[in-house]
């Protein structure tokens, strides 16, 4: 990963993760942010194709957890990156970090950061002038940079199948992860090619700040697997050899690997590598509210008639929760230590899919909705249960200021 003193942090993935907000404004992506999208090909028409990259891998058979047969089958797929970047200072020349092959056509998932300046204070990031991979086998290839999303921090690669033998690995279902459940990462820590770790999930649905944006990520991995210097980019792997995340970051007060590790969930690596494959882009829907939790103690004070929700907090003036009529709250009182500004719409369910609290207001609009998308918002305002439907905007590139 980036050398010099901030890249320490983000290669290292030794920066701070975010604890989870109830505010969920310009960092989630329901606000304006400086999350960036930058498009190196296509024509701009904007699809979805949710189908999973092909791919001959097939899940290990059995229900134990064998690391040694993860590694046997899986590390021909998992690759070593290696990025330079020419106008950057001599300090700031090279990254390292891993990554892992998709497809059968060459493509490969790997981390922003590791293939970007994104997270070094750039306004807008520069892609890497010149990217290289290597095999198991020790073999080199050049890789082209296909494009990369900052709000996840995920970049697609692609190599040409003709220049070296690809194996692509099987990518799983993030969202069937169990805390618990033993998990495999792998890739190449500190440049040691081809190295694993084995742990646990330790949490799943974590709210994370991003390495590369001002947003969060709603639906991060938490894990005790080492991750470390140069794994970045890398697989983290179900007992049966399927990919559900992509190693990204470590919480630590010291930088080295012995913090709490967060891992992307690799349904949003899909949804990255499918737009930028067929749209050269990746988009993401807007409302334009900050929320809160509502919970069962909350309820009772401010009397809301149910216990369960995302109270919109403030609503951005000329935006689509704005033009759908969503209202914020008005009042600010303090509840058990934290702030809570009460009044405003609670919204229980976005179209078929009930929320619990805030997070899954994130979580709904960032992974399941489009722009341009009209949805219904089932929300309770005094009491009453009323249904308005909203038509999603594109998140904005630039920060505007807070509702």
């Amino acid at each position: 990963m980036r050398p010099g003193a901030v890249a320490a942090v983000a290669l290292a993935a030794a920066l701070v993760g975010g604890l989870v907000s109830l505010l969920i404004g310009d960092r989630t992506g329901l606000v304006d942010g400086a999350t960036q999208t930058v498009v190196v090909s296509g024509d701009g028409a904007f699809s979805i194709d949710r189908r999973v990259p092909d791919s001959d891998a097939r899940p290990l058979v059995g229900n134990g957890f064998h690391p040694a047969a993860i590694y046997r089958s899986r590390s021909a797929g998992v690759l070593t990156v290696y990025s330079y970047f020419d106008q950057r200072p001599p300090s700031e020349h090279a990254a390292q970090g891993s990554g892992f092959v998709v497809s059968k056509r060459g493509e490969i998932l790997t981390s922003a950061h590791v293939v970007t300046t994104a997270g070094s204070g750039d306004d807008d990031p520069e892609g890497a002038t010149r990217v290289f991979v290597a095999f198991s086998d020790g073999d080199r290839v050049p890789a082209k940079l296909v494009g990369w999303d900052l709000y996840d921090d995920v970049a697609v690669l692609r190599v040409d199948p003709r220049a070296h033998a690809i194996e692509p690995v099987p990518l799983g279902d993030s969202s069937r992860a169990l805390v618990g459940e033993p998990v495999a990462a792998m890739g190449s820590p500190f440049g040691n090619e081809n190295s694993l770790a084995v742990g646990i999930v330790s949490a799943t649905h974590r709210s994370i700040e991003s390495l590369t944006s001002q947003y969060t990520v709603a639906d991060a991995i938490q894990t005790d697997a080492p991750i470390t210097h140069g794994n970045s980019g890398g697989p983290l792997f179900d007992a049966r050899g399927r990919v559900i995340g992509i190693n990204a970051q470590i919480r630590s007060d010291s930088g080295q690997a012995e913090g709490v590790g967060f891992a992307i969930p690799i349904n949003a690596g899909k949804r990255t590598l499918q737009q930028l494959v067929r749209n050269g882009r990746v988009r993401y829907a807007y409302v334009g509210v900050n929320a809160e939790d509502l919970t069962p103690t909350i309820a009772r004070r401010f009397d809301y008639s149910v216990e369960r929700g995302a109270v919109v907090a403030c609503v951005v003036p000329k935006s689509p929760g704005a033009d759908a009529g969503l209202r914020g709250g008005s009042e600010k009182q303090e509840l058990n230590g934290f702030e809570f500004r009460y009044g405003g719409d609670v919204v229980v369910q976005i179209g078929n899919t009930k929320l619990q609290d805030a997070d899954d207001l994130v979580r709904v609009v960032s992974e399941s909705l489009f722009p341009g998308q009209v949805v219904d918002f089932t929300i309770v305002r005094g009491g009453r249960r009323l249904v308005l439907p909203v038509r999603l905007g594109e998140r904005p590139k630039q920060p505007t200021p807070q509702c």
